[in-house]
């Protein structure tokens, strides 16, 4: 059987399932699979599971966001969010972010840290991609950085790794499952239209997921964690999100 055949027939069955014998029986399905998100329990579980079951099932793992012409870059640029009051933000914000490091770790022979001069150093890439907001505002960009891809292979991240953590200097944690995180236009990015990344846009470095709402484009990076679960970080849901209301996979 083939990629494709397998997938519509799975992605058939979760449909058939959760249309004739309700949202569980797909949910099942969907474990069997293991399509499971962290947040998957509570009222809306079962629906949160045959959501991202579905998305995962019907769109390449490669799938690519939309990318736009310079001429598209919208005028302005909204902000949600407040820029980190910690004090050792503070302080590496002082020094143009000199004595920043990305501390990368967790399922990965050693953990490894790179500055944000070293992380230019390595191949980059842009993209000008839409970044939509959970609140229904949204704009274009154009993004310049690391892929995340690239860092990974130099961490030599172990097989059975299904996550990746990104932990900011403010509360707003997130996480991706491997399928976002070897994407190919996922960025770690450091630029935005050609400038340093602004503060207000989660300088020095923050992540772009752009087939995702941009909630999951979690800003001021400190660390990040290769992990094979998440039920022992914060809550267990995966992120920050689902405590306030969002969903953990914000897929667009």
């Amino acid at each position: 059987m083939t990629g494709i055949s397998r997938r519509k027939l799975i992605t058939t069955g979760l449909a058939t399932a959760a249309g004739a014998c309700g949202l569980g029986v797909a949910a099942r399905l969907a474990d069997r699979y293991g399509l499971i998100p962290p947040d998957h329990g509570g009222i809306y579980g079962a629906g949160e599971t045959l959501t991202y079951a579905a998305q995962r099932l019907l769109m390449s793992r490669h799938s690519l966001a939309r990318e736009f012409s310079r001429s598209e870059i919208s005028k302005a640029f909204p902000v949600n969010g407040e820029i980190p009051e910690s004090e050792t933000y503070e302080r590496l914000a002082a020094g143009g972010f000199v004595d920043w490091r990305l501390m990368v770790d967790g399922l990965i022979p050693r953990p490894i840290s790179f500055s944000l001069a070293e992380l230019k150093r390595l191949p980059s890439r842009t993209q000008i991609t839409h970044q939509a907001c959970e609140e229904g505002w949204s704009f274009i960009a154009e993004w310049t950085g690391v892929a995340l891809s690239d860092v990974l292979h130099l961490a030599g991240v172990r097989r059975e790794a299904k996550y990746v953590v990104f932990f900011p200097f403010d509360v707003n944690w997130d996480s991706v499952d491997m399928a976002d995180a070897w994407h190919p236009q996922t960025l770690l990015a450091y630029a935005m239209n050609g400038q340093e990344l602004p503060a207000a846009h989660g300088a020095p470095v923050r992540l772009r997921v752009p087939r995702q709402l941009g909630y999951k484009s979690v800003k001021y990076l400190s660390r990040i964690t290769v992990t094979d679960r998440l039920q022992d970080i914060g809550s267990g849901l995966g992120s920050i999100s689902p405590e306030i209301g969002y969903s953990w996979y914000a897929g667009i």
